[in-house]
C-alpha cells in the first residue's frame, strides 16, 4: 500500500468525468476540498471518441434529445399546413442528416468545452487518464505527461456505462451502438435497432421521424421494467408511424455483402430463420459497468451478483473511503438527475458536515419516443403485486390534445393512468402519461407525490385549460368500474 503518512495528494479524486462525478467534483471544491477528476474514453469498436462530460452530454440524453426535436418539427411542418401555412412544394421538403449531426455535435463539443472551463474555475484537477486502482488508497494514470500515481483521503467511483454488444458474428465488426450513432457521418438509411428498451426504442423513433426506415427487433418484452400496459401503447403508437417491429426474435450473425450493405440473420422463438439488409445495425441490448477495467478489486470493493455493478449502502462501498455513484450502482435508475443529486448529497455530507442522503424511490422519467412517455412511482403490475388487487385503484383515461384537433392526428394512443392505494385519501402510487411534452407533464407531479400527494387532493386540483397535464385533474374513472375512459368533451 502506498504511504499516506504525508497525507494524501487530494481529498476527493473522482474516477469518471460524467454528470454524478463532476457534480460531485464542484459541491466538494465548493466546500473547500481539493478535488481532482480522471477522464478518459476509451474509443468504440467503430473509433468514435468524446470529451468531458460523460454519456449523457456527449452520446446520451442531450443529442438525444436534440434528434428527438428534430423529428418533432417534421411533424410539426406536416401539422402546420393544416393550421393554414402554405409551402410552394411541400413533397420537396426533406431532411439532411449532415446539417443535424453538425449542428449537434457543435453543441456538445461547447457544453465540453464549458464543462472544462467549470473545473478550472473550481480550481479542480482534471486529469485526462484513464485511473485504474492500485490499491484501496492508490489510483495509477496515464496521460500524455506519462505515468502518475495519486494517492486521496476519499476516491468516487463514477465511471458510468457503456453499451453492450451481444455475441454474435460481425457484432462489433458491422453493428454500431448509442455511443456512434450521433456522430454517423453518413445518414443511417434502412437502420435495424437490436433491443426494445428505452434506448433502442427513442433512436428507433427518432430515425423514422427523420424519413429513415427502421425496424425494431424484440427479444422478449418492450420496456422491460416499465408498465407494461403503457409499454404496449408506446409501441403501437410507434408501429402507427411506421416502425417497424420483430417480436420474440434474437439476431445470428451480420455480414458486410459486396454492395456495403448488412445482411442480418435472426431466429424466432420457433426457431425458423429469417434474414434481411440494412444500411445500419444498432445494439441497444443493455449496458455494463466500467468497474472491471477500473480495477475496484485491487481497492477491495466488492461487486453485486452481475460481477459488474457495486451494492453501495448511501453510496458508500465495502470500503469505507470508497464510494459510488450513477450507472455503477446495483439495481439504482441509471439516470442522469439521480447521479447528479446523489454526488452533490455526498459531497455535502463528506465536506459540508450534512446528514442528507440520497432518496432514489419515485424518481420521474421519460422515454423520449414519438408520443412520448411519462412517468412516477410503481407500475399497474408493481402495485398488485405489491399491495394486492383489492387494495389498489386504477384510474385511467384517454384525451385528446387540442392541438390534434385541426390536423386530426391520431389520439388512440394519448392515454394516463394513476395507481391509488383503495382506502383512506387514497395516496398516489403511480402515474403514467403518454402524450406530448410526457416529461414537461410529468415533472410537477413528481414533486407532488414527493409530498404524499392522493387522489383527493389531485381530483381537487383546478386545471389549467386547455392542457394536456390538466387531464390529471379530471380523471375519475376506474378499471374496477368498467366505465369507458375515453373523452366525452373537451370542456366540461
Amino acid at each position: 500500500m502506498a504511504p499516506i503518512g504525508d497525507g494524501p495528494d487530494y481529498d476527493l479524486v473522482v474516477i469518471g468525468g460524467g454528470s454524478g462525478g463532476l457534480a460531485a467534483a464542484k459541491e466538494a471544491a465548493s466546500l473547500g476540498a481539493k478535488v481532482a477528476v480522471l477522464d478518459y474514453v476509451t474509443p468504440t469498436p467503430k473509433g468514435t471518441r468524446w470529451g468531458l462530460g460523460g454519456t449523457c452530454v456527449n452520446v446520451g440524453c442531450i443529442p438525444k434529445k436534440l434528434m428527438h426535436q428534430a423529428a418533432l418539427l417534421g411533424d410539426a411542418i406536416e401539422d402546420s399546413q393544416s393550421y393554414g401555412w402554405q409551402f410552394s412544394n411541400p413533397e420537396n421538403i426533406k431532411h439532411d442528416w449532415g446539417i443535424l449531426r453538425q449542428a449537434v455535435q457543435n453543441h456538445v463539443k461547447s457544453v465540453n468545452w464549458v464543462t472544462r472551463v467549470e473545473l478550472r474555475d473550481k480550481k479542480v484537477d482534471y486529469i485526462n487518464g484513464l485511473g485504474l486502482f492500485k490499491d484501496a488508497h492508490t489510483v495509477q494514470t496515464t496521460t500524455k505527461q506519462g505515468e502518475r500515481t495519486i494517492t486521496s483521503k476519499y476516491f468516487l467511483i463514477a465511471v458510468g456505462g457503456r453499451p453492450r454488444y451481444p455475441n454474435i458474428p460481425g457484432a462489433t465488426e458491422y453493428g454500431i451502438t448509442s455511443d456512434d450513432v450521433f456522430s454517423l457521418e453518413d445518414s443511417p438509411g434502412k437502420t435495424l435497432v437490436i433491443g426494445a428498451g428505452y434506448i433502442g426504442l427513442e433512436c428507433a423513433g427518432f430515425l423514422r421521424g427523420l424519413g429513415y426506415d427502421a425496424t425494431v427487433m424484440v427479444r422478449s418484452v418492450v420496456l422491460r421494467g416499465f408498465d407494461q400496459q403503457m409499454a404496449g401503447l408506446i409501441s403501437a403508437a410507434m408501429e402507427e408511424r411506421g416502425v417497424k417491429f420483430l417480436r420474440k426474435c434474437v439476431p445470428k450473425s451480420i455480414e458486410k455483402a459486396i454492395d456495403g450493405k448488412l445482411l442480418v440473420k435472426w431466429t424466432s422463438e420457433n426457431g425458423q430463420e429469417f434474414g434481411d439488409t440494412f444500411d445500419t445495425v444498432l445494439f441497444a441490448i443493455g449496458r455494463r459497468a466500467l468497474t472491471r477495467e477500473m480495477q475496484v478489486e485491487k481497492a477491495g470493493v466488492q461487486v453485486a451478483g452481475d460481477g459488474e455493478k457495486i451494492d453501495a449502502v448511501n453510496e458508500q462501498t465495502n470500503v469505507p473511503h470508497i464510494y459510488a455513484v450513477g450507472d455503477v450502482l446495483y439495481k439504482k435508475p441509471e439516470l442522469t438527475p439521480v447521479a447528479i443529486h446523489a454526488g452533490r448529497l455526498l459531497a455535502r455530507r463528506l465536506f459540508g458536515n450534512s446528514t442528507v442522503q440520497m432518496d432514489y424511490e419515485n424518481v420521474a422519467t421519460t422515454v423520449f419516443s414519438p408520443l412520448e412517455y411519462g412517468c412516477v412511482g410503481i407500475s399497474e403490475e408493481v402495485a398488485l403485486q405489491r399491495y394486492g388487487e383489492d387494495n389498489v385503484e386504477i384510474y385511467h383515461a384517454y384525451y385528446k390534445p387540442t392541438e390534434f384537433f385541426i390536423p386530426q392526428r391520431s389520439i388512440a394512443h394519448c392515454y394516463i393512468k394513476v395507481i391509488a392505494k383503495r382506502g383512506g385519501d387514497q395516496k398516489v402510487l403511480g402515474m403514467h402519461f403518454i402524450g406530448p411534452q410526457a416529461g414537461e407533464v410529468i415533472q410537477g407531479f413528481a414533486a407532488a407525490m414527493k409530498c404524499n400527494l392522493t387522489m383527493n387532493a389531485l381530483m381537487s386540483t383546478v386545471g389549467i385549460h386547455p392542457t394536456i397535464a390538466e387531464e390529471f385533474t379530471r380523471i375519475n374513472v376506474t378499471k374496477r368500474s368498467g366505465k369507458d375512459p375515453n373523452p366525452a368533451s373537451c370542456c366540461s
